[in-house]
């Protein structure tokens, strides 16, 4: 299980009140007749090609929006584990390539922490408790 963000809510039961029989066990993105969509079909069955084209997006993939995703979930900062568990992988290099493509968390690790210190000095005056020093 996943958490889905709450901007997707509306536009997902939109999906489901149109293409989702209301019976247990029945599937989000069902085929034609109502069983599993298969990857063959799924070109046609969706019109992938020209709503990507519409779009703007022509060469947008199906599993682009899955690297997006991930991408979005490890920019979030979330640990090695969690991102694993998110995407469904047991192996930590899937996991390890959306985190070496974020290197912008350091910044967002050195902004937190300056926000403490200041936070800190306001409290406390002019004392100084510590030195910061670069990190090779």
């Amino acid at each position: 299980m996943v958490g889905i963000p709450e901007g997707i809510i509306p536009a997902l039961r939109e999906h489901l009140a149109t293409y989702v029989q209301d019976e247990p066990g029945a599937l989000v993105f069902p085929g034609a007749k109502g069983g599993p969509l298969r990857r063959s079909g799924f070109n046609t069955r969706t019109r992938w090609v020209d709503v990507v084209k519409d779009m703007g997006m022509p060469g947008l993939h199906f599993h682009d929006l899955r690297h997006t995703g991930n991408m979005l979930a490890a920019e979030s900062g979330a640990g090695l584990k969690d991102l694993m568990a998110r995407m469904g992988h047991d192996n930590v290099r899937a996991a390890m390539i959306y985190q070496h493509a974020v290197r912008g968390a350091d910044k967002a690790i050195t902004d937190a922490i300056n926000k403490q210190l200041e936070r800190r000095d306001d409290d406390e005056g002019d004392e100084m408790h510590g030195v910061l020093v670069p990190v090779s």
